[in-house]
């Protein structure tokens, strides 16, 4: 369900600090971006949110990537990041709707999955 939701400028430090307050003060547990993703000169949704995360998780974005392949080259433009900071899981998607609607449904059952073990859920975790 959606709790959150704001339209905010390309600017850094307007991204780091709704990304923090959400994480720190709202305790969300899945924040997700879209846009500001690309290689224009404004976009800086990634480096914000490096600079808020603490454990990067290079496989969604890598994965993000994959799936997008086949439909543009493109793709290989977009600069995404994802990771945790304290128990929240940040996602940064695209900006356009058509590549989320594309994106999107193929993520579902990664981020269940994530956010459970961010939770510290062990179900399904590979023990020796």
């Amino acid at each position: 369900k959606v709790v959150k939701y704001e339209i905010i400028p390309d600017e850094k430090d307007q991204i780091v600090n709704i990304l923090k307050t959400w994480v720190d003060k709202d305790g969300l547990d899945l924040i997700i971006t879209t846009g500001g993703t690309g290689v224009y000169p404004r976009d800086v949704t990634p480096e914000a949110t490096k600079e808020v995360i603490e454990k990067e998780i290079p496989g969604i974005p890598e994965y993000i990537r994959y799936i997008s392949y086949p439909i543009t080259p493109m793709a290989a433009l977009t600069r995404g990041l994802a990771g945790v900071r304290k128990n929240t899981l940040i996602i940064n998607l695209p900006g356009s709707p058509k590549a989320i609607k594309e994106i999107f449904p193929k993520l579902i059952p990664i981020i269940k999955h994530a956010v459970e073990k961010i939770k510290g859920d062990p179900s399904e975790c590979a023990r020796d």
